[in-house]
């Protein structure tokens, strides 16, 4: 899995967070032999996304659950369908079940709502972007859920893209300087972006060899506008949407021509799905 590392120090910080010393309430009441059945029901209709991580969790207690999913990442689930099952000791399920949770229901929301974008621009070329806009610590579950529900990611961090925006220019001196700047400091194969405002803007990226030029709150006369001298210049030169963006207004902004929109409410305002967990003594 992509990105292990940051997901083992995730689920590291969340059992210490919630269990730390203990399950006192657990460890009291229910034997640690005894053995049961959960299972997870959707209590409203939505995308999943997650599955390997709520198996992840429980694996940190017990290595032999027996973990049955009805579905996989990217399935739209209708309420009252029960999406998996985990068999494991009673104690087990019971540390596990609001970590698991947490992130599970969390991932599904965001599934759920990039799946809603993703279906308004169906019939167009254009891409969904995410953002970094997302909790941190939890980045990379914000994405996977992305992809799962049909997104694109955007950089997963401030080292493998470089994005050259306004504070960037003002330092640099321009666009052509930052464009040079950073160029000269990278990898050939990391691609640069630059944040612009006006067609002037755009011009200069297009000539200082931006490899992605977003279009930052224009309104969509200016983009077409933006878009046509971009493809003019050199077609591979990738236009992105950017500000503001919502599902009413995503047609018409696909319809200027652009390659992607990105959304920071794909992360930044996160509905957890609503699931539900019921644990049965086997």
């Amino acid at each position: 899995m992509q990105y292990e590392n940051l997901i083992t120090k995730l689920l590291d910080l969340g059992i210490e967070e919630d269990i730390n010393t203990g399950d006192i309430t657990t460890e009291s009441i229910i034997p640690a032999t005894m053995n049961a059945v959960a299972t997870m029901t959707a209590k409203q209709e939505g995308v999943i996304s997650g599955l390997e991580i709520v198996k992840m969790v429980y694996e940190r207690f017990q290595q032999d659950i027996v973990f049955t999913p009805y579905f996989k990442d990217g399935d739209f689930v209708s309420k009252g369908d029960v999406i998996l099952k985990i068999e494991a000791s009673y104690p087990t399920l019971l540390r596990g079940e609001r970590l698991s949770l947490n992130l599970f229901q969390r991932m599904c929301g965001i599934a759920t709502e990039t799946a809603k974008y993703v279906r308004e621009l169906a019939d167009t070329h254009t891409e969904l972007l995410d953002t970094r806009k997302t909790a941190p610590g939890l980045r990379v579950l914000d994405k996977m859920a992305v992809k799962h529900g049909g997104g694109t990611n955007h950089r997963m961090g401030l080292y493998d893209m470089a994005m050259i925006k306004d504070n960037h220019i003002k330092m640099a001196g321009g666009i052509t300087k930052a464009v040079e700047q950073v160029r000269s400091n990278i990898a050939p194969e990391i691609k640069i972006e630059v944040e612009t405002t006006n067609l002037d803007e755009v011009r200069e990226a297009i000539a200082a060899g931006a490899d992605i030029i977003m279009l930052d709150n224009m309104d969509n006369a200016t983009m077409t506008e933006a878009v046509a001298i971009i493809k003019g210049a050199n077609p591979s030169i990738k236009a992105e949407a950017s500000g503001n963006m919502n599902i009413p207004r995503l047609k018409e902004v696909a319809a200027t021509g652009v390659d992607y929109i990105s959304v920071g409410a794909l992360t930044h305002t996160v509905k957890a799905m609503d699931i539900s967990m019921n644990i049965m003594v086997d």
